[in-house]
């Protein structure tokens, strides 16, 4: 429910202001945001502006019923507000940025699962959280905020993971089942059910799609992990042809052992493709 505010002479982004309720037809969704060390390094701007719109929205007089970053962060306010004071009461409030402590990346996961030292949920989402429990936003910086964290995935229902090109998909890199995956294995650990794991796709900005992370990995797999075709190129390129085939299967196995996404006979396509 927030949109920028725009220079048209610099097209520089010069402020945030809220869509009203009224134009929004809907209310303000809470939304807490898990960056990449990339992310972080690369537009720290960017970090500031989306903090900026959290602590916008949650200071608007409006009913809690239409604004749940509003509802949330009061309620969290109240609650942390004779430990910590009230300004530090607010600012741990209406945090909602986390990622990887300054100078680190990833979250940790691909090591995890690479070694197999890994029993159940508890394992991931401990990595998970030890990785990605530091926040961001205006005066933080990195600060360990586990507590923060754990306390804002627990509500999260939907866990969303955007696409937006055609040169990888979520079979082709290992960040998006860390990323992604851990999210959904930490959400259903912290808070004892399993979220919504959804794919935005807007490779294509005039067709932007929403589809399942299952819906997803079938497409995937149906259009590039068992096309005859794509498994011949690979195999032109001789031994980076076949990394590529084993690194895809890593990856299947990466987002079935954090969100259990891969059908039985997807594994059984993949062996009589790659190993029969």
């Amino acid at each position: 429910g927030v949109r920028p505010v725009w220079n048209t002479e610099t097209r520089r982004v010069v402020g945030l202001e809220p869509v009203p309720l009224e134009e929004l037809g809907r209310p303000r969704i809470d939304v807490a945001v898990r960056i990449s060390g990339f992310f972080r390094d690369a537009f720290p701007a960017l970090v500031t502006l989306l903090d900026d719109a959290v602590a916008l929205v949650a200071g608007l007089d409006e009913p809690v019923e239409r604004n749940f970053v509003r509802k949330h962060a009061l309620a969290d306010r109240d609650r942390l507000v004779a430990e910590l004071g009230e300004d530090a009461a607010w600012r741990r409030a209406t945090t909602r940025i986390f990622g990887a402590k300054p100078g680190a990346y990833g979250a940790g996961l691909i090591a995890l699962l690479e070694t197999g030292s890994w029993h159940d949920d508890a394992d991931l989402a401990a990595v998970y959280e030890a990785w990605g429990g530091h926040a961001y936003g205006r005066g933080l910086d990195g600060v360990p905020a586990r507590d923060a964290m754990r306390e804002q995935f627990a509500r999260i229902d939907v866990a969303v993971k955007n696409v937006d090109n055609r040169e990888h998909d979520v079979l082709d890199s290992s960040d998006y089942f860390a990323e992604h995956g851990g999210m959904v294995a930490y959400v259903r650990h912290v808070a004892g059910r399993d979220p919504k794991a959804m794919i935005g796709d807007s490779a294509d900005p005039e067709r932007v799609h929403a589809r399942s992370l299952a819906e997803e990995s079938r497409r995937v797999f149906r259009s590039r992990v068992a096309n005859p075709r794509w498994i011949a190129s690979m195999m032109r390129h001789g031994y980076k042809g076949a990394f590529e085939l084993s690194a895809t299967v890593d990856y299947l196995f990466g987002y079935d052992a954090t969100t259990g996404v891969v059908e039985d006979w997807m594994y059984e396509t993949l062996t009589e493709k790659y190993v029969l």
